[in-house]
Order: structure tokens, then sequence, then C-alpha cells
């Protein structure tokens, strides 16, 4: 705590929001691979298991809408703090009789965590805007990388948690575990952050929920169908080939899983490095337009490569493995680009209405998993993600294009 006091207040405060970032996502992937294990040790199917999630999915794009407009209105830091709360009582639902954890319950549990979820996200990305200079945006784009990244691999070292406290102490004893440690996080940040950071001057009304913003709902659009891209055959149809194709248990599926999310979190706080940064020069429209068209086809070349002889266990790893570094630098990259658009005086709203619609990419996404694998398999999934993709790339040529030379930072 000393070291952290002879900080600048920036650095103090990004790193205070970077670690209830980093401590609320390790309980979120730990909480998904916990729910995933358990009940399909009772039985339930993976489409069964799939639906426990529909109200977390649901909820998100309620939340983002909404907790934008609260941010601006209490502060950052309490909507970051009430995220952290709810997640320690989303955990302590569960810790209920086993007779208790029925589906409507779980799914309640799981509508809770989603909106803590999405609470915390906003937050925290909103918070790097306030805590960055406009001057700064090579500093801005490294810090929103970082941050995202490093999310993204912790929620991968998540699923490994979650296996190993199921496997150590059983269902019960985990959550309860992981809420007693969120919770001391929680009472640590109910002091230590900013009391003021992203609260708008000028207090905005319920109807400014929607972005006035053309480059915001331009990237808003672009960034809903690229999550339904890779959901539409990651949350579902892959774990579920894989074990029926491929004969993996559920340890290898959820194993392999793990490490290609912890991967893609790496590659994703490497992103400014592809994206401009050594030349010089910061993404815009252009480049995500660019990224997004590399994204496109790739879906559909998977597609093909297994309607071949090829062996289809190398053609969809080492698809997955190309397209989880190409989604991670076009994730990284709208990242970036919401978080420079959004205007200073209540940023929470561009960005709370930004990630309602990676909400709700999400949700579409994870319902056509669902039924398009379930009626025509894991090749119709990949077209879908492929057109999606190219809507999104399409959508992206209407983003402004500029190409600022990166300041020293």
């Amino acid at each position: 705590m000393h070291a952290l006091s002879r900080l600048s207040p920036e650095i103090r405060q990004y790193l205070l929001v970077t670690g209830n970032y980093w401590a609320f996502t390790l309980t979120d992937g730990a909480l998904r691979m916990l729910v995933v294990l358990h009940f399909h040790g009772l039985g339930y199917s993976p489409l069964q298991i799939a639906a426990l999630f529909l109200f977390y999915e649901i909820f998100g794009v309620v939340t983002n809408l909404v907790g934008g407009w609260l941010g601006a209105h209490l502060g950052l830091n309490r909507t970051m703090n009430i995220g952290l709360g709810l997640q320690v009582a989303a955990l302590l639902m569960l810790t209920v009789p086993a007779a208790m954890l029925t589906v409507p319950w779980v799914m309640a549990a799981q509508a809770l965590s989603g909106i803590a979820k999405d609470l915390n996200k906003m937050s925290a990305k909103s918070s790097i805007k306030l805590l960055v200079a406009d001057s700064q945006q090579g500093t801005l784009y490294k810090w929103v990388a970082l941050l995202t990244g490093s999310k993204n691999a912790l929620k991968g070292v998540g699923f490994f948690l979650g296996g190993a406290l199921l496997t150590g102490v059983g269902f019960t004893g985990a959550v309860l575990a992981m809420a007693a440690v969120l919770a001391l996080i929680w009472l640590a940040s109910l002091v230590t952050l900013k009391k003021d950071l992203g609260k708008a001057k000028s207090k905005p009304k319920f109807s400014d929920l929607l972005s006035k913003s053309r480059a915001i709902n331009i990237l808003s659009a672009a960034r809903l169908f690229l999550f339904g891209a890779r959901d539409v055959w990651f949350v579902v149809a892959l774990p579920v080939y894989l074990a029926s194709s491929f004969g993996w248990d559920f340890w290898q599926v959820g194993g392999f899983l793990a490490v290609w999310v912890i991967g893609y979190g790496i590659v994703q706080s490497f992103a400014p490095y592809f994206t401009g940064k050594r030349s010089g020069k910061l993404p815009d429209g252009r480049a995500a337009f660019v990224w997004a068209a590399l994204l496109a086809g790739l879906p559909a070349v998977i597609a093909l490569g297994l309607g071949t002889e090829l062996p289809a266990q190398t053609v969809l790893i080492g698809g997955l493995l190309l397209f989880g570094a190409l989604f991670a630098i076009n994730s990284s990259l709208h990242s970036y680009l919401i978080v420079s658009y959004a205007k200073e005086d209540g940023v929470s709203l561009d960005v709370g209405f930004y990630y309602m619609s990676n909400a709700l990419g999400r949700l579409i996404g994870t319902l056509l998993s669902g039924w398009v694998f379930q009626a025509w398999g894991l090749e119709a999934c990949l077209w879908v993600s492929s057109a999606f993709v190219l809507l999104a790339a399409l959508i992206s040529i209407g983003l402004p294009r500029h190409a600022p030379v990166v300041r020293a930072s």
C-alpha cells in the first residue's frame, strides 16, 4: 500500500480499477466453469446447461444500457462497487442446500451475476477515459488493450480455478470461498476508489440512454455482429462438437477452451503493436474495416475444410487458433475506438450503449449457436459467423477515418 501511495493519482486509480476488474473476472470465469461442471455431473445436456446462462446474457443487454446512465448520475466508483456487491450476492445465492439449486434459482443467480459483470466492465472501461488526457491517445490505446487483454486471460485462468476448487472443496465450498475473498475486495474498493469518478457535470436524462453520436452508433452495430459471429459457434456448437465428434472428455474440452481464452487475452494486450503503433499511427475506422475483412472469410474456410478429406481436428483447431488471434485484434481495436469516441462528460453513457450492443450480439450468438447447430451442424454455424463478420466489416466503412501520430507517452 505504501508503494501504491507514491504513484500519481491517475496511475493509482487505474491500478485500483484494474485490480477490481481482475478480481471480478476471476470469479466470473470460475463461476461459469463451476456451474457447467456441476450441472454436467448432474446429467444436464449441453443445451440445457447453455440455457442456465440465458438470463446472464439477457440482463447484460439491459444493464449496459441503464448502467451507463447510472454511472453518469452516481459516479463510476459506485457502479463498480455495486457490481462487486451484486457478484458477492450472486455467489451466496448458490451456497443454498443442493435441493434448492433448481434451474430457476440458478438462472436467477446467473441473472444477478450478469448484471454485476456488465456494471463492473462498463465502469472499468469508462474510467480509463477519465484517467488519460485526450492528447495521450497512444497511452489510452495501450491501457485499454492491457485492461481488455488481461481480463480475458484471467477469465481463462478462472476456468481452471473453478475446476480446481470444485475438485478440492466441492461446489458449495468453492462458491463460498470466492464470495468471501470478493467481499474483502469489495470493502477495500469502497474505501479506495475516487468518490466522484465519472459523475457527469450535467445530469443526463433517461432519454439520453441512446447514443446521439453517429460514430458510436456505427461502431456499436459493428460490435453487435462481431460478437455474434464469435458466439454463434463458440458458446454451444464448438464444445458439443469437440465432445461428440472428437470424443474429448469434459476436462479436455474445458481445458482447451480455457487455454484458448488465455491466448486470446494475451493477443488482445499486444493489439496496439499489430494495428499501427509501430509505424507511429493510431487505428481509425479504416483499420476497423480492414481487420474485420481479414477475419470475415476465415470461418467459411474452416467450414469448407471440414467438408474435405483433411483431418477434421487439424482443420478445426488450427482455424480456431487463427480465428482467436484475428478476433482478439478486432475486439481490442473496437475497445479503443469506443473509449476514444466517447465524450468525457458522462462517458459511461456512450460506453454503456456500446456494450449493450456487445451484450445483444452475445445473446443473439448464444441463441443461434444452439439452434443452428442442432438443426444443421457446426459448418452452418461457421457460415453464419462469416456472414456476421462480413456485416461488421461493411458497417465499419462508415466509421471516421483519421490517422493521428502517436504522441509520446
